[in-house]
């Protein structure tokens, strides 16, 4: 079970106040990893508790992935907290909008360009070149994609979310190439229908999906830790370019 430690690395989650992000953030926390965290709003009380919990080092960082200065700032806030010590990152932060093809406005797709495809891509941009700086021989960038990248979401208005998260998608195995030789990683992971704060107000949708999922039951965001977990450590060593689906 060594390989799956993560005890001295460091570890930032953008989205990380709740849902999958905190999800995930704990899952490093119980691996060993100390936790940075970028979002808009406060995180949930679950958060306070992992530093006493696991005994890592946990911050908050008010960070608006959309705005290059915030992200900018943010991490350099990280870097003189953290001392630039930044092995593994998970930008996780995203929107969706239930919003039909032909009703969808320039300004809706601007906003789930903005955060689900530029917020993540130079927050891997940002998290990469740190860890060049920094030279860490354990990076790992862990890509948050989805099942909508390559399917249909039965029920929901998702053309432009699925076209981000395919954009998400895509981005991984050619920054794979570029990172290898800096002993850096780039994977995803495609969560399958999750209950979250951006699912729960369709609750009718929810209870649909269980006919598309073969264990007939709608994910939990503590489902994808086990995934996250596996990406950020020396236990998938030889996996880059990749990605995991998290489906059921």
């Amino acid at each position: 079970m060594s390989r799956f430690s993560l005890a001295g690395r460091t570890a930032l989650v953008t989205g990380g106040a709740r849902g999958c992000g905190l999800a995930m953030a704990e899952g490093l926390a119980e691996a060993g990893a100390n936790i940075a965290i970028f979002d808009m709003i406060e995180p949930e009380p679950a958060f306070s508790e992992l530093a006493t919990k696991y005994k890592v080092k946990t911050v908050f960082y008010r960070v608006d992935v959309t705005s290059s200065e915030s992200l900018s700032d943010g991490f350099a806030e990280f870097e003189r907290d953290y001392g630039g010590a930044l092995d593994i990152c998970v930008p996780c932060a995203g929107v969706n909008k239930n919003v039909k093809l032909l009703d969808t406005t320039p300004e809706d797709f601007d906003r789930l360009i903005n955060v689900n495809i530029k917020g993540a891509y130079f927050t891997m941009q940002h998290a990469a070149n740190m860890m060049i700086k920094n030279n860490t021989t354990k990076g790992s960038i862990i890509l948050v994609a989805s099942i909508a990248a390559s399917r249909a979401v039965r029920g929901q208005y998702s053309s432009a979310y699925c076209a981000t998260k395919g954009a998400v998608r895509a981005m991984c195995a050619p920054a794979a190439v570029e990172l290898a030789e800096y002993s850096i990683r780039v994977n995803t992971i495609s969560p399958g229908y999750i209950k979250t704060e951006m699912t729960a107000p369709f609750p009718h949708l929810l209870e649909s999906w269980k006919s598309e999922v073969i264990n007939n039951r709608i994910g939990m965001p503590d489902d994808i830790r086990g995934a996250c977990i596996f990406l950020a450590s020396d236990a998938s060593s030889y996996m880059t370019g990749n990605d995991i689906a998290v489906d059921g």
